[in-house]
C-alpha cells in the first residue's frame, strides 16, 4: 500500500511539472524529464543516506521517487534525437547521467 500511495503522488508530480514547463518553454529539449530525473536522483540519494524507516523508504523512495523519475521516458527522447540531432542526443545522454549522479551524491553526502 505504500508503494502504490506513493507511486499515485509522484506520477501527478511528473505530470504537474511537464505540464508546467512545457508553458514556460517551448523548446524541443526535454528539460522536464531531465529535471525530474536529476531531482529524484538527488532525493533518492538524500534518502537513502539519511533514514532506514521501512515504511518511508517504501512510500517515499521506491513509491514516490520510482514513479517521479521516468527513465523509460527517456529512452524514447534519446532515441527521437539520435534520428535526427545527435548533438543533443549527446549532451541530454551526458546531462542525465552525469547531473544524476551527481545529484544522488549531494543528497546522499548532505
Amino acid at each position: 500500500m505504500w508503494i502504490a500511495t506513493g507511486a499515485f503522488f509522484g506520477a501527478m508530480c511528473r505530470f504537474a511539472i511537464g505540464q508546467l514547463m512545457k508553458r514556460w518553454s517551448d523548446s524541443t529539449f526535454p528539460f522536464a524529464t531531465l529535471f525530474v530525473n536529476v531531482s529524484g536522483s538527488f532525493g533518492l540519494g538524500y534518502l537513502y543516506a539519511h533514514t532506514s524507516h521501512p515504511s518511508l523508504l517504501l512510500f517515499l523512495g521506491i513509491g514516490f521517487l520510482g514513479s517521479f523519475t521516468t527513465f523509460s521516458t527517456l529512452k524514447l527522447e534519446l532515441m527521437r534525437f539520435a534520428t535526427k540531432d545527435w548533438i543533443r542526443f549527446g549532451l541530454y545522454l551526458l546531462a542525465t547521467y552525469l547531473f544524476g549522479i551527481l545529484a544522488a551524491y549531494i543528497g546522499w553526502s548532505i
